[in-house]
């Protein structure tokens, strides 16, 4: 007979999401002034991530652009 292997993990049966464990535990009990600066920070964080998305994805159009430019610039001369 096989044993099975164990990886000292005790399998746990999960109950419903009725009660989800907050994201941040603490909130309830945080001031309005920290959970408006906890908001804004993670605003900030998203629009950050944003910009690098869009910024990331332009940037070898700009730098095609720029060779561009440049290469008008010594063209234009002569």
């Amino acid at each position: 007979m096989a044993m099975a292997r164990q990886t000292g993990f005790a399998r746990q049966e999960r109950a419903p999401l009725q009660n989800p464990m907050p994201l941040i535990p603490r909130w309830r009990f945080m001031t309005d002034e920290a959970k408006a600066l906890t908001k804004r920070t993670a605003v900030s964080a998203g629009v950050v991530v944003l910009v690098l998305l869009v910024f990331r994805s332009l940037l070898p159009w700009l730098l095609v652009a720029l060779a561009a430019y440049w290469i008008w610039k010594v063209v234009s001369k002569s």
